[in-house]
């Protein structure tokens, strides 16, 4: 398996800190309001990357946080008139419900940076004890030059970061790259105490410490969106590194944007979308299949049209999927007969083609390719004078290849129009036992109408949408 690591700006081989163990972190959101789009991919990459991770028979210990105190979460809380606390718990709940309906799997742990706070009080004194940072009026801050390796990820220099920043408003600082580990209270804000006063502390903290907590001073994989190389990544590791002594993670994993109608996700431009918005419209199944059919560091578009081609094919696979249950439950009872061990050894090169791709950086896009190439030979090869058996066998492995991806072929959307066209068909199949052809006839053109194509076999009846 080989990764492309930011830190290195190349591929390598996938080598564990300790043998057939995964510790994994990845960024999460703050929780101010629901999850946009842009939010959503890297919950499917990130989950996508450490299913394959277990499939490959690594035990995956998987920490994504929840930044729970923020100045976005506190002016909310101030608009409402509630708690920090009230707002944070709110949309905690909410990016759950968003996280289930892409299917992710629940993570090892989410911690809270509020439910952290010795523990990074802790570290922050560790920082200014070993001469890391430095404290003003109540302020500390970290010393960007003390740490010799910083802009190792993002490769920025900081003489030249010194040179391009902005006049300094705040002259406490000894350079304008320092950042913020705790700030002094302020009316309005949550407050803890800390040696330097009454306060809270800045963001780059908390996943520092919270990967110390949960995983430990060294890590094998740091995740996130590429908007936090820098500064959050960065400072990350010169805190961590500082503090710890220890290297921070040994691979990064950065995905790309998603833009809107080929334009930068942006509440000014008007493209700015919630992810439960979108929801509302398109399945969350689809939302998932459209995420994972683009490499995760490349950019991808997010349009309706995009999105109708992504509901488009994963239809064609739960088509599939629901012609070969349908022959699992009524083909030629019997063993498998030779032609089909044959087919059988065939199918394998999907297999083996899903798994090419996955280890080579998980490009999903061609693991999907393959999924669409062995849908394909299903629908030539396994028909109604199939063995049940040899149905049975080739839908558990496109089954299998699917749910590596989180999707779930086999699990129909919650649809009132299929439990109604269900219904029709019933009602159409009681009439034509009467043979009564005429209300049979009615209800097959009615369906036909709607785009519901109907099939009677020697089985039974099949339907689908066109």
């Amino acid at each position: 398996m080989r990764l492309y690591n930011t830190l290195t700006r190349k591929k390598e081989d996938f080598v564990p800190l300790e043998e057939n163990k995964v510790k994994m972190y990845v960024c999460g959101p703050t929780v101010y309001d629901y999850i946009h789009i842009g939010n959503a991919r890297p919950y499917v990459i990130f989950d996508t990357i450490r299913r394959y991770m277990e499939y490959k028979g690594y035990e995956v210990n998987y920490v994504q946080n929840f930044t729970d105190v923020d100045d976005k979460i506190i002016k909310r809380a101030n608009e409402e008139n509630v708690s920090a606390k009230d707002i944070a718990d709110r949309f905690v709940k909410e990016a759950i419900k968003d996280a289930e309906g892409l299917n992710v799997e629940a993570a090892t742990k989410n911690p809270r940076v509020t439910e952290e706070m010795p523990h990074i009080i802790e570290m922050i004194q560790t920082l200014v004890q070993k001469g890391f940072a430095y404290e003003v009026n109540g302020t500390v801050y970290f010393d960007t030059k003390s740490f010799k390796d910083y802009g190792k990820l993002s490769g920025k220099n900081i003489d030249d970061l010194e040179a391009g920043a902005r006049i300094e408003v705040d002259k406490e600082k000894k350079s304008p790259v320092d950042f913020v580990l705790w700030k002094p209270f302020k009316p309005g804000e949550p407050k803890w105490d800390s040696p330097w006063g009454e306060g809270r502390p800045g963001w780059h903290i908390e996943c520092s410490v919270m990967a110390k907590i949960y995983l430990g001073d060294t890590i094998d994989i740091h995740a996130g969106g590429e908007d936090l190389i820098f500064p959050h990544h960065e400072n990350e590791i010169a805190q961590s590194e500082a503090a710890n002594g220890k290297p921070f993670s040994k691979y990064w994993l950065h995905n790309g944007f998603i833009n809107v109608d080929n334009e930068k996700m942006s509440k000014s431009k008007g493209n700015f979308f919630t992810l439960r918005e979108i929801a509302k419209v398109i399945p969350y199944d689809v939302i998932r299949f459209f995420i994972l059919n683009g490499h995760y560091r490349s950019p991808i578009n997010f349009s309706r049209d995009l999105m109708e081609a992504a509901g488009n094919g994963l239809d064609r696979i739960k088509n599939c999927v629901k012609d070969l249950s349908f022959i699992t439950l009524n083909g030629k009872d019997g063993d498998i007969t030779q032609d089909e061990k044959n087919l059988i050894d065939e199918a394998v090169k999907f297999k083996n083609k899903f798994e090419e791709s996955m280890d080579d950086d998980f490009n999903t896009a061609d693991a999907v390719s393959s999924i669409f190439d062995f849908v394909k030979f299903a629908n030539k090869n396994v028909t109604e004078s199939s063995t049940k058996l040899f149905a049975e066998s080739i839908l558990s492995k496109i089954v299998e290849l699917c749910r590596i991806l989180g999707v779930e072929p086999l699990k129909e959307n919650k649809d009132s129009e299929a439990e109604e066209i269900e219904a029709l068909i019933a009602e159409r199949q009681e009439a034509r036992k009467n043979k009564d052809w005429a209300a049979a006839d009615k209800i097959r053109d009615e369906l036909a109408e709607r785009g519901i194509v109907i099939e009677d076999t020697s089985a039974g009846v099949r339907w689908s949408r066109k």
